[in-house]
């Protein structure tokens, strides 16, 4: 029996997949092929509902489809009861650096933190709001008033004591419960802002919430692990963090001590989570494989990571190995693009009359044309082959008596290009990041 295919979640997916991005919902109804990949993410999710810790690197090619693989898992995830935080990384927004731009990544990803009851993100107050409530409630059901719930906080909280700013964060929440007592929505807000690494300065922080500490660019790492800690303790099975695009850190920063920081930064959360040293937290990282593998400016340039990622060596001739931290995502077969074609026709459709617009032989005969077009990137990188074929579906819906076959036939687009992205000039932080000599050349093709 086939799942009924909500409106929302049709409009979602053809809207997203005709403009070349991700749907963030309704990835079950196209999702085709991947299922060892999908099956060693589950077992991570396992590993970290159990206390443990994981980290994965998810590689291929660009338009391969490893957004469109966090988003599944994301989605997994959240119905797993996991704490979901996502981000795209960039030149303003990456994991170490000055003048705020590792706390502008911390943010972006504390603003699109998902729970299954908030999937679309913004769910960071939600989950304190109702963590301290719960407490509330129990404290003032046996008596207790709101100097004791404020006591019983800090007592619950004490664990996190023993994580960089524990102490500072039973406090924040203390001002958060404070402020709703007290009839304070500002004071509310102080504490959520500081919950996302919103204050520049530790005097305004301390001005409004009474704590000495805040999230600056050289602890992001030690508050998620804090947030993951909370996460487990407000009932949820862990955090999960997705960072997608880290290719801008291998080919956008020109600045070789800039890419090593960051790589650096990698290598401790890489480090961590392989060794056990941190408790209900997941990495998902999306690269491409020039990313990984480019000895001058990507991951391998970077020794210490360059041996923890390798790649089995017994590895290849059809054989993979899917313990490591590596996923390279295999291309989808020609018979998984047609399965794929097949779910999208299904959804524009909304589960009815599928071949109102389009027959079955209409799908063999558009994928004859790609492949005739296109050659093999119209199975390995699908995205353009999706994006037409909507269209198609489009055209077909919206003039009634078109015939399919003229308008496969016309169809000219060609393969995209899927060239290493461009490097680009200074990142805007001049003190620091100036570009180094030995990078003059590396970035030079003829």
């Amino acid at each position: 029996m086939s799942v009924p295919i909500r409106e929302k979640e049709r409009s979602a997916i053809l809207s997203a997949l005709g403009a070349g991005v991700v749907p963030a919902i309704g990835l079950p109804h196209i999702q085709v092929g991947r299922k060892p990949e999908v099956a060693a993410l589950l077992n991570d999710l396992n590993r970290v509902e159990q206390g443990g810790a994981s980290i994965r690197f998810v590689v291929g090619r660009f338009g391969s489809g490893k957004s469109f693989f966090l988003n599944l898992i994301q989605t997994v995830a959240l119905e797993r009861k996991f704490v979901v935080a996502r981000a795209d990384i960039t030149v303003d927004r990456r994991l170490t650096g000055s003048t705020g731009v590792a706390r502008a990544l911390y943010t972006e990803l504390s603003r699109n933190i998902a729970t299954r009851s908030k999937p679309e993100g913004g769910a960071l107050e939600n989950i304190v709001e109702r963590w301290v409530a719960d407490l509330a409630h129990d404290v003032k059901s046996s008596g207790g008033t709101d100097a004791d719930v404020e006591s019983q906080i800090v007592r619950t909280l004490k664990p996190l004591q023993d994580l960089v700013s524990g102490y500072d964060f039973a406090a924040v929440l203390s001002a958060y419960y404070r402020g709703y007592a007290e009839h304070q929505p500002e004071l509310q807000h102080a504490a959520v802002r500081w919950l996302r690494g919103e204050y520049s300065t530790k005097t305004e922080a301390r001005s409004d919430l009474g704590v000495r500490s805040i999230i600056d660019d050289q602890s992001i790492y030690d508050y998620l692990k804090l947030m993951a800690a909370f996460v487990r303790g407000a009932g949820y099975s862990g955090l999960l963090v997705c960072l997608d695009e880290l290719v801008v850190l291998s080919h956008r920063l020109n600045n070789r001590q800039a890419r090593d920081r960051n790589y650096e930064a990698i290598l401790r959360i890489l480090n961590d989570c392989l060794q056990g040293s941190v408790e209900g937290l997941g990495f998902l990282f999306a690269a491409t494989d020039h990313c990984l593998l480019d000895q001058r400016r990507g991951l391998y340039s970077y020794e210490a990571l360059a041996t923890r990622l390798a790649i089995n060596r017994y590895a290849g001739d059809g054989l993979v190995d899917l313990s490591g931290p590596v996923i390279s995502l295999a291309n989808l077969t020609p018979e998984d693009c047609f399965v794929l074609l097949h779910n999208i026709r299904r959804v524009f459709s909304r589960g009815a009359e599928e071949e109102k617009y389009l027959p079955e032989e209409g799908i063999v005969a558009y994928l004859e044309s790609c492949h005739r077009r296109m050659g093999a990137a119209y199975f390995q990188t699908p995205r353009e082959t999706i994006k037409d074929f909507i269209g198609l579906l489009n055209v077909l819906e919206q003039n009634p008596g078109t015939e399919w076959k003229s308008l496969v036939e016309g169809i000219t687009t060609t393969a995209v290009s899927q060239e290493e992205p461009a490097t680009e000039g200074d990142d805007g932080d001049p003190a620091t990041e100036k570009p180094s000599k030995d990078d003059d050349l590396a970035s030079f093709k003829l």
